[in-house]
């Protein structure tokens, strides 16, 4: 397994855990187009690499992520001006933090938020599609947008109130205020909150018990199949999901180890991949094409 190298995140993997740190300690972690681009990368590589059972994400220094690196100033978000992505009239324009986040809920492996300290305006709707966020005890986070003149991101609008409700997720962005862990946890934006210097020991905690005596391949499915289901209009699009998911893994060497090893009572021994043996009825990495509004 060759790790790939990033700018501006580091990538270790230990023991079927892969830890994903934003890197960028000299400017708290703050969000820029080349992190963009790697942070996508990095997941590509985490869902193509069986050994990778979980993904923890956390920041280097003092902060999580301190949101847009601000150093273009006035001009930060002005994409004609910066030459970015939808510069010509005639392009339309992709948010660089929603691509980011539209991968993470594509990721066939749970994410893990182990959140170590501001995590502001970007820095914090990217862990929007993580599955479990854990927060240090100076953990501090703010969807600030209103107070920058421009809107939350990042499909932010889409996750944010299926993670905390449509009252908290406006009350937070109409104000733009930074709160801190224990409000977020009371709230339901964070699992937990710890001390610092134990926040990614518990991370690891939560993420071995993902890994360990699990089905890799049921895993990739139901994390796919609770997220999309989030936003189906029918319990019965569920249900055909449920039923077509069922029948496809129901005469795998999975399932037939998992209920062996229960009747025999000793620990599993999972034999199918992520890479081959996810069901079929799923497009796993497709996503609707972009369309400009």
């Amino acid at each position: 397994m060759e790790i790939p190298s990033f700018q501006t995140l580091e990538l270790t993997v230990d023991d079927g855990i892969a830890t994903l740190y934003l890197n960028r300690p000299d400017r708290m972690n703050a969000f820029t187009r080349e992190m963009k681009d790697e942070l996508i990368a990095a997941f590509d590589f985490t869902d193509a690499t069986d050994e990778v059972r979980a993904v923890i994400v956390t920041g280097k220094g003092r902060a999580f992520c301190a949101g847009a690196d601000l150093a273009s100033g006035g001009d930060t978000f002005d994409y004609k001006k910066r030459g970015g992505e939808g510069a010509n009239p005639d392009d339309a324009h992709r948010d660089g933090g929603g691509q980011v986040a539209l991968r993470i809920y594509r990721s066939l492996k749970p994410v893990i938020a182990a959140v170590n300290g501001a995590a502001v305006g970007v820095g914090i709707t990217m862990q929007l599609p993580m599955d479990v966020r854990l927060a240090a005890e100076n953990a501090r986070f703010g969807f600030v947008f209103s107070k920058r003149g421009i809107v939350n991101e990042a499909a932010s609008s889409w996750f944010l109130s299926r993670v905390v409700g449509i009252s908290s997720a406006l009350e937070w962005c109409f104000t733009g205020r930074v709160f801190n862990a224990q409000e977020a946890k009371e709230r339901g934006l964070v699992r937990s909150v710890h001390p610092a210097d134990e926040l990614y020991g518990e991370a690891v905690k939560l993420a071995r018990e993902f890994a360990d005596q699990t089905s890799a391949v049921s895993i990739a499915a139901m994390r796919q199949m609770i997220w999309r289901m989030a936003g189906a209009s029918h319990p019965m699009e569920a249900h055909r999901l449920d039923s077509a998911t069922m029948k496809s893994r129901g005469g795998s060497n999975d399932v037939r180890e998992g209920v062996n090893s229960f009747l025999e009572k000793r620990p599993a021994q999972f034999p199918d991949r992520v890479s081959t043996d996810m069901p079929d009825c799923f497009e796993w990495q497709s996503e609707p094409p972009f369309k400009a509004i």
